[in-house]
Protein backbone atom coordinates (compact mmCIF):
# COMPACT_ATOMS: atom_id res chain seq x y z
CA UNK A 1 0.00 0.00 0.00
CA UNK A 2 1.37 3.38 -1.02
CA UNK A 3 1.76 6.38 1.25
CA UNK A 4 -0.68 9.01 -0.03
CA UNK A 5 0.99 12.36 -0.74
CA UNK A 6 -1.58 14.83 0.57
CA UNK A 7 -1.32 17.99 -1.54
CA UNK A 8 -4.21 19.64 0.25
CA UNK A 9 -2.58 19.33 3.67
CA UNK A 10 0.83 20.51 2.42
CA UNK A 11 -0.83 23.36 0.58
CA UNK A 12 -2.54 24.52 3.80
CA UNK A 13 0.77 24.36 5.68
CA UNK A 14 2.57 26.52 3.08
CA UNK A 15 -0.31 29.02 2.91
CA UNK A 16 -0.32 29.37 6.68
CA UNK A 17 3.40 30.25 6.53
CA UNK A 18 2.73 32.78 3.76
CA UNK A 19 -0.05 34.41 5.79
CA UNK A 20 2.31 34.83 8.77
CA UNK A 21 4.85 36.50 6.46
CA UNK A 22 2.17 38.85 5.06
CA UNK A 23 1.20 39.89 8.61
CA UNK A 24 4.86 40.53 9.48
CA UNK A 25 5.62 42.59 6.34
CA UNK A 26 2.40 44.55 6.68
CA UNK A 27 3.33 45.54 10.23
CA UNK A 28 7.01 46.23 9.47
CA UNK A 29 6.80 47.96 6.07
CA UNK A 30 3.09 48.67 5.56
CA UNK A 31 3.28 46.61 2.36
CA UNK A 32 1.83 43.30 1.18
CA UNK A 33 2.46 41.13 -1.91
CA UNK A 34 0.22 42.04 -4.85
CA UNK A 35 -0.90 39.91 -7.76
CA UNK A 36 -2.77 40.88 -10.94
CA UNK A 37 -4.63 38.20 -12.89
CA UNK A 38 -5.85 38.99 -16.40
CA UNK A 39 -8.65 36.88 -17.85
CA UNK A 40 -9.63 37.24 -21.50
CA UNK A 41 -13.13 36.02 -22.35
CA UNK A 42 -15.43 33.91 -20.22
CA UNK A 43 -14.18 30.32 -20.44
CA UNK A 44 -15.95 28.56 -17.52
CA UNK A 45 -12.91 26.49 -16.43
CA UNK A 46 -10.64 29.56 -16.49
CA UNK A 47 -13.27 31.52 -14.56
CA UNK A 48 -13.42 28.91 -11.80
CA UNK A 49 -9.63 28.84 -11.61
CA UNK A 50 -9.32 32.63 -11.46
CA UNK A 51 -11.96 32.81 -8.70
CA UNK A 52 -10.04 30.20 -6.70
CA UNK A 53 -6.82 32.20 -7.10
CA UNK A 54 -8.54 35.39 -5.98
CA UNK A 55 -10.10 33.71 -2.91
CA UNK A 56 -6.76 32.13 -1.90
CA UNK A 57 -4.89 35.43 -2.24
CA UNK A 58 -7.51 37.35 -0.26
CA UNK A 59 -7.45 34.75 2.54
CA UNK A 60 -3.66 35.11 2.85
CA UNK A 61 -3.88 38.92 2.94
CA UNK A 62 -2.39 39.56 -0.51
CA UNK A 63 -3.52 42.44 -2.68
CA UNK A 64 -5.43 40.77 -5.50
CA UNK A 65 -6.56 42.42 -8.73
CA UNK A 66 -8.56 40.59 -11.40
CA UNK A 67 -8.98 42.20 -14.83
CA UNK A 68 -11.64 40.59 -17.01
CA UNK A 69 -11.62 41.70 -20.64
CA UNK A 70 -13.70 40.72 -23.67
CA UNK A 71 -12.85 37.59 -25.68
CA UNK A 72 -12.67 39.88 -28.74
CA UNK A 73 -9.79 41.91 -27.27
CA UNK A 74 -6.66 42.45 -29.38
CA UNK A 75 -3.01 41.66 -28.63
CA UNK A 76 -2.37 45.41 -28.24
CA UNK A 77 -5.16 45.84 -25.68
CA UNK A 78 -3.77 42.99 -23.62
CA UNK A 79 -0.21 44.32 -23.95
CA UNK A 80 -1.46 47.64 -22.62
CA UNK A 81 -2.78 45.93 -19.48
CA UNK A 82 0.42 43.93 -18.99
CA UNK A 83 2.48 47.14 -19.26
CA UNK A 84 0.19 48.88 -16.78
CA UNK A 85 0.95 46.21 -14.15
CA UNK A 86 4.64 46.03 -15.11
CA UNK A 87 4.82 49.67 -13.95
CA UNK A 88 2.59 49.27 -10.87
CA UNK A 89 4.84 48.99 -7.78
CA UNK A 90 2.05 47.52 -5.65
CA UNK A 91 1.85 44.49 -8.00
CA UNK A 92 4.61 41.87 -7.70
CA UNK A 93 3.09 39.09 -9.78
CA UNK A 94 1.33 39.21 -13.16
CA UNK A 95 -0.56 36.23 -14.46
CA UNK A 96 -2.31 36.07 -17.83
CA UNK A 97 -4.76 33.16 -17.74
CA UNK A 98 -4.15 30.71 -20.58
CA UNK A 99 -5.31 29.64 -23.11
CA UNK A 100 -5.87 32.95 -24.94
CA UNK A 101 -8.28 33.48 -27.85
CA UNK A 102 -6.80 32.74 -31.30
CA UNK A 103 -6.47 36.38 -32.41
CA UNK A 104 -4.06 37.14 -29.54
CA UNK A 105 -0.33 36.48 -29.93
CA UNK A 106 0.29 34.41 -26.79
CA UNK A 107 4.08 34.47 -27.13
CA UNK A 108 4.13 38.27 -27.44
CA UNK A 109 2.05 38.58 -24.26
CA UNK A 110 4.10 36.15 -22.15
CA UNK A 111 7.36 37.74 -23.31
CA UNK A 112 6.05 41.21 -22.39
CA UNK A 113 5.62 40.37 -18.69
CA UNK A 114 8.47 41.77 -16.59
CA UNK A 115 10.52 38.63 -15.68
CA UNK A 116 10.69 39.84 -12.06
CA UNK A 117 6.86 39.65 -11.95
CA UNK A 118 6.52 36.45 -14.00
CA UNK A 119 5.00 34.31 -11.21
CA UNK A 120 3.98 31.61 -13.71
CA UNK A 121 7.66 31.11 -14.58
CA UNK A 122 7.00 31.09 -18.34
CA UNK A 123 9.19 34.01 -19.48
CA UNK A 124 12.25 32.82 -21.51
CA UNK A 125 14.51 34.70 -19.08
CA UNK A 126 13.25 32.66 -16.12
CA UNK A 127 13.11 29.46 -18.16
CA UNK A 128 16.76 30.00 -19.11
CA UNK A 129 17.81 30.59 -15.49
CA UNK A 130 15.97 27.43 -14.44
CA UNK A 131 17.67 25.34 -17.15
CA UNK A 132 21.15 26.46 -16.05
CA UNK A 133 20.28 25.58 -12.45
CA UNK A 134 19.87 29.09 -11.05
CA UNK A 135 17.27 30.14 -8.51
CA UNK A 136 14.39 31.99 -10.16
CA UNK A 137 10.57 31.97 -10.42
CA UNK A 138 9.79 28.36 -11.39
CA UNK A 139 6.58 27.15 -13.11
CA UNK A 140 4.06 26.50 -10.33
CA UNK A 141 3.00 22.89 -10.95
CA UNK A 142 6.47 21.30 -11.17
CA UNK A 143 7.63 23.53 -8.32
CA UNK A 144 4.73 22.21 -6.23
CA UNK A 145 5.79 18.64 -7.02
CA UNK A 146 9.33 19.42 -5.79
CA UNK A 147 7.87 20.74 -2.53
CA UNK A 148 5.99 17.44 -2.15
CA UNK A 149 9.23 15.45 -2.48
CA UNK A 150 10.78 17.73 0.13
CA UNK A 151 7.87 17.44 2.57
CA UNK A 152 7.76 13.64 2.38
CA UNK A 153 11.55 13.24 2.59
CA UNK A 154 11.83 11.60 -0.84
CA UNK A 155 15.50 11.72 -1.80
CA UNK A 156 15.96 12.21 -5.56
CA UNK A 157 19.75 11.89 -5.70
CA UNK A 158 20.77 9.27 -8.25
CA UNK A 159 17.19 8.09 -8.76
CA UNK A 160 15.84 7.22 -12.21
CA UNK A 161 13.05 9.72 -12.90
CA UNK A 162 10.73 9.44 -15.89
CA UNK A 163 8.57 12.39 -16.90
CA UNK A 164 5.64 11.47 -19.11
CA UNK A 165 4.90 14.59 -21.19
CA UNK A 166 7.05 17.37 -22.68
CA UNK A 167 4.91 20.49 -22.32
CA UNK A 168 6.53 23.84 -21.51
CA UNK A 169 4.19 24.16 -18.52
CA UNK A 170 4.92 20.84 -16.77
CA UNK A 171 7.07 18.26 -18.58
CA UNK A 172 10.17 20.25 -19.51
CA UNK A 173 10.42 22.33 -16.30
CA UNK A 174 9.75 19.19 -14.23
CA UNK A 175 12.73 17.52 -15.91
CA UNK A 176 14.94 20.58 -15.22
CA UNK A 177 14.03 20.68 -11.53
CA UNK A 178 14.59 16.93 -11.16
CA UNK A 179 18.04 17.28 -12.79
CA UNK A 180 18.82 20.13 -10.37
CA UNK A 181 17.94 17.71 -7.54
CA UNK A 182 20.47 15.19 -8.95
CA UNK A 183 18.03 12.69 -10.45
CA UNK A 184 18.76 10.92 -13.75
CA UNK A 185 15.94 12.04 -16.02
CA UNK A 186 14.17 10.61 -19.08
CA UNK A 187 11.41 12.57 -20.83
CA UNK A 188 8.81 10.48 -22.67
CA UNK A 189 6.24 11.65 -25.20
CA UNK A 190 3.91 10.41 -27.94
CA UNK A 191 6.85 9.29 -30.13
CA UNK A 192 8.65 7.32 -27.40
CA UNK A 193 9.15 3.64 -28.23
CA UNK A 194 8.41 0.87 -25.68
CA UNK A 195 6.73 3.39 -23.39
CA UNK A 196 5.57 0.96 -20.66
CA UNK A 197 9.09 -0.51 -20.46
CA UNK A 198 10.76 2.89 -20.16
CA UNK A 199 8.31 3.97 -17.43
CA UNK A 200 8.67 0.68 -15.56
CA UNK A 201 12.39 1.42 -15.05
CA UNK A 202 11.55 4.59 -13.09
CA UNK A 203 12.06 5.08 -9.36
CA UNK A 204 10.12 8.34 -9.76
CA UNK A 205 7.32 8.52 -12.35
CA UNK A 206 5.63 11.86 -13.13
CA UNK A 207 2.58 11.57 -15.41
CA UNK A 208 1.59 14.81 -17.16
CA UNK A 209 0.00 13.96 -20.51
CA UNK A 210 -3.69 14.69 -19.98
CA UNK A 211 -4.98 11.20 -20.83
CA UNK A 212 -7.37 9.69 -18.29
CA UNK A 213 -6.17 6.46 -16.62
CA UNK A 214 -3.35 6.08 -19.17
CA UNK A 215 -0.71 4.83 -16.73
CA UNK A 216 -1.62 1.29 -15.73
CA UNK A 217 0.12 -1.30 -13.54
CA UNK A 218 2.51 -2.36 -16.35
CA UNK A 219 4.02 1.16 -16.43
CA UNK A 220 5.02 1.10 -12.76
CA UNK A 221 7.93 -0.57 -11.03
CA UNK A 222 6.94 -1.92 -7.58
CA UNK A 223 8.01 0.62 -4.96
CA UNK A 224 8.12 3.56 -7.38
CA UNK A 225 7.00 7.07 -6.40
CA UNK A 226 4.09 8.03 -8.69
CA UNK A 227 3.13 11.68 -9.19
CA UNK A 228 -0.09 12.21 -11.14
CA UNK A 229 -0.33 15.72 -12.62
CA UNK A 230 -3.29 14.91 -14.89
CA UNK A 231 -6.77 16.27 -14.27
CA UNK A 232 -9.35 14.74 -16.59
CA UNK A 233 -13.12 14.61 -16.46
CA UNK A 234 -14.46 11.12 -17.00
CA UNK A 235 -18.15 10.27 -16.61
CA UNK A 236 -18.64 13.34 -14.42
CA UNK A 237 -15.72 12.46 -12.15
CA UNK A 238 -12.24 13.95 -11.88
CA UNK A 239 -9.54 11.38 -12.61
CA UNK A 240 -5.80 11.59 -13.19
CA UNK A 241 -3.49 10.20 -15.87
CA UNK A 242 -2.79 7.25 -13.56
CA UNK A 243 -5.19 4.34 -13.06
CA UNK A 244 -5.13 4.83 -9.31
CA UNK A 245 -6.76 1.58 -8.15
CA UNK A 246 -4.29 -0.49 -10.16
CA UNK A 247 -1.16 1.48 -9.32
CA UNK A 248 -1.68 2.45 -5.66
CA UNK A 249 -1.12 -1.10 -4.27
CA UNK A 250 2.34 -1.38 -5.87
CA UNK A 251 3.68 2.19 -5.51
CA UNK A 252 5.60 3.40 -2.44
CA UNK A 253 4.11 6.92 -2.67
CA UNK A 254 1.29 8.24 -4.86
CA UNK A 255 -0.63 11.49 -5.35
CA UNK A 256 -4.42 11.23 -5.53
CA UNK A 257 -6.67 13.12 -7.99
CA UNK A 258 -8.23 15.33 -6.78
CA UNK A 259 -6.30 16.47 -3.67
CA UNK A 260 -2.76 15.78 -4.86
CA UNK A 261 -0.83 18.07 -7.18
CA UNK A 262 -3.84 20.32 -7.94
CA UNK A 263 -3.97 22.33 -4.69
CA UNK A 264 -0.21 22.92 -4.89
CA UNK A 265 -0.39 24.87 -8.16
CA UNK A 266 -2.22 27.92 -6.75
CA UNK A 267 -0.18 27.68 -3.54
CA UNK A 268 3.08 27.89 -5.49
CA UNK A 269 1.69 30.85 -7.43
CA UNK A 270 1.29 32.59 -4.07
CA UNK A 271 4.74 31.36 -3.02
CA UNK A 272 6.28 32.86 -6.18
CA UNK A 273 4.43 36.15 -5.61
CA UNK A 274 5.87 36.30 -2.09
CA UNK A 275 9.35 35.53 -3.51
CA UNK A 276 8.98 38.37 -6.06
CA UNK A 277 7.66 40.73 -3.35
CA UNK A 278 10.56 39.94 -0.96
CA UNK A 279 13.09 40.79 -3.70
CA UNK A 280 11.64 44.33 -3.84
CA UNK A 281 12.34 44.73 -0.09
CA UNK A 282 16.05 43.93 -0.40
Amino acid sequence: MATIIDGKKLSEKIRSGLKSKVDYYKEKFGKVPGIAVILVGDDPASNVYVNMKEKSCNEAGYKSVVERISKDSSTDELLGLVNKYNKDNSIHGILVQLPLPKQIDEKKILFAINPAKDVDGFHPFNVGLMHIGEDTLYPCTPYGVMKMFEEYGIDLTGKNAVVLGRSNIVGKPMASLLIKANATVTICHSKTKNLPEVCAAADILVAAIGKANFVTREFVKPGAVVIDVGINRLEGKLVGDVKYDEVEPIASYITPVPGGVGPMTITMLMFNTMKAFEKTLM
